[in-house]
């Protein structure tokens, strides 16, 4: 699934070495995040984005699992994990659950796991209504769009948890600051978010 040269050319943000990244800018201002990070840049050419295309639309979710074991790696053993209590990966929606099969976040929280030793709970959140597409949505139209989205289903899972939200790809950040404000409604969760990749527009 991910051969040695396709790895070694895809790109490394280093985010998790780097305070006040851009990812984290991204929720500045918006929500409360303690952390963010992305293993790579997305973009038209980027091996990144093949690699989550396959994942996404061509049923290759081993694909996940073996990248989210791959930043692990870095991750394993760095500030960044410290006083991580649970993985939660963001939900699909069950119709669009039941259409692909699996849940691509999914994948990469147990890949992550399985090097971190950090649990996964994929239980607590629920996703409350199908969203729209975001293709082409101002920044406001796409916050709008997941306003409400998410529910907390099992609070004490995650009551004085801290959290890593889990995700493959960040564009303007409005999925995971809506999964953000239904876990921050409960007592004493602290809540970072990891991703596979972040939009290039972002990072400049």
């Amino acid at each position: 699934m991910l051969c040695s040269r396709c790895l070694i050319e895809t790109s490394r943000t280093g985010y998790h070495l780097i305070p006040d990244n851009a990812l984290e800018q991204l929720f500045w201002g918006r929500c409360v995040v303690e952390r963010g990070a992305a293993f790579s840049v997305y973009n038209r050419g980027s091996n990144i984005r093949k690699l989550i295309h396959k994942m996404k639309y061509k049923g290759q979710k081993e694909i996940g699992y073996g990248l989210g074991k791959l930043y692990g790696s870095y991750l394993k053993g760095t500030s960044f994990m410290e006083g991580v209590d649970l993985f939660i990966p963001v939900p699909l929606h069950p119709s669009r659950l039941k259409q692909r099969g699996y849940n691509q976040s999914e994948y990469i929280a147990r890949g992550l796991s399985s090097v971190t030793g950090v649990p996964v709970v994929d239980n607590a959140l629920r996703r409350a209504s199908k969203s729209a597409t975001q293709t082409h949505r101002g920044r406001y139209e796409r916050w709008e769009n997941v306003e409400g989205l998410f529910v907390v289903v099992d609070k004490k899972a995650i009551e004085g948890k801290h959290i890593m939200l889990v995700d493959d790809v960040v564009t303007t950040g409005s999925t995971l600051e809506a999964c953000v404000d239904a876990l921050k409604r409960f007592p004493q969760v602290r809540v970072s978010v990891v991703t596979l990749a972040i939009s290039r527009k972002l990072t400049i």
